[in-house]
């Protein structure tokens, strides 16, 4: 706004030029005026290319001062220029609906509300003292259309607030519906894992980024072990309290890196970016370890849940499927081992 508003001060010091050229004006009411526009709309080019307007107001675009500014700059400017002044009051009624349009409804009355005061009092000064340029009764005349108009500003900024605050919420309705959407999508939704759709990308991601890092990513594979025996014995509800129970102590053995998701029924995909064989091992330990304090003597007294899993490793060149393979592999041979072990691909 501040460099269209430039250009636009320079346009009206022209015209206002003009006018001096042909005795409207005096030359030095017309040199202090365009001194204070030309200055003042410099000074908040530089407060916003600066950073200074952000540490100065909590709009760091200083709206309301710059249409405060212009207020002033075109009040004085309907004191100067005598019998083209009525064109004044048009850019007067523009600086309004402007803010009309970029306000609060209740900062935008109050800016009315002081554009009626400054205006005002001014029309009455010059009627007072120079009446033959600003006849009373013209001044009258200016001030009543003045205030239709200021009334008329007042209630479209209450309409455009209104409008405003609606478009507000339904955007942050839009937002927290977008948000879910989003979640539902890449969200398990018994467990608040992510879902395997979402592991798969995320693999894709990172076996991508291996082309460049030549990093190491582990990939484990993991089994609940008898789950279907809980589900057949205790019911799907129980079932889906044991795979919450898994998710939640797995979830506090990972770090902020690692991602673990439902890849489908009671089997769970862990991809550990950058990690070597003995830290994914020590890894799924600590899953281990976490999973053997949960009580699940809610579902049956003494009920313990166990995983298998098997472990691999991803390389640049190496494709993601043939990992995952490895993996379940080694899972199968975890769980013919005796299951709630880890075997390595």
């Amino acid at each position: 706004m501040v460099v269209a508003t430039l250009v636009l001060y320079s346009l009206f010091a022209v015209i206002q030029h003009v006018q001096v050229l042909w005795g409207f004006i005096d030359p030095q009411a017309s040199f202090w005026l365009t001194i204070y526009y030309l200055a003042g709309s410099l000074g908040f080019y530089l407060l916003l290319r600066t950073g200074w307007s952000a540490r100065l107001s909590e709009d760091p675009s200083l709206l309301t001062w710059q249409l405060v500014h212009g207020i002033v700059a075109m009040t004085w400017s309907y004191a100067i220029t005598g019998p083209a002044r009525g064109a004044v009051l048009a850019i007067v009624v523009l600086l309004l609906t402007y803010g009309m349009f970029n306000l609060r409804a209740q900062v935008a009355r109050k800016l009315a509300l002081f554009t009626f005061g400054l205006l005002g009092g001014t029309m009455l000064l010059m009627s007072q003292f120079e009446p033959v340029r600003y006849p009373p009764r013209i001044e009258v005349v200016h001030l009543a259309f003045f205030v239709i108009v200021l009334l008329g500003v007042s209630e479209l900024s209450t309409r455009m607030g209104r409008l405003r605050e609606r478009l507000s919420r339904q955007k942050q309705e839009l937002e927290a519906s977008l948000m879910q959407i989003r979640q539902l999508a890449t969200l398990d939704e018994i467990t608040g894992l992510v879902n395997r759709r979402h592991i798969t990308s995320l693999l894709q991601s990172e076996v991508s980024r291996l082309q460049r890092s030549k990093q190491i990513v582990s990939v484990a594979l993991l089994d609940l072990d008898h789950f279907k025996r809980v589900n057949d014995q205790y019911g799907h509800d129980a079932g889906d309290i044991v795979l919450k129970a898994f998710a939640d102590a797995a979830r506090s053995s990972l770090r902020n890196l690692d991602v673990l998701g439902r890849w489908g029924g009671e089997e769970f995909l862990l991809m550990m970016p950058d990690t070597a064989w003995d830290e994914a091992m020590y890894c799924i330990e600590r899953m281990h370890a976490n999973l053997a304090k949960v009580s699940f003597d809610s579902i049956a007294p003494g009920l313990r849940i166990t995983f298998s899993a098997g472990l691999s490793s991803c390389r640049a060149g190496d494709r993601w499927e043939d990992v995952i393979k490895q993996a379940d592999a080694a899972m199968y041979r975890a769980k013919a081992m005796g299951r709630n072990c880890t075997v390595r691909g």
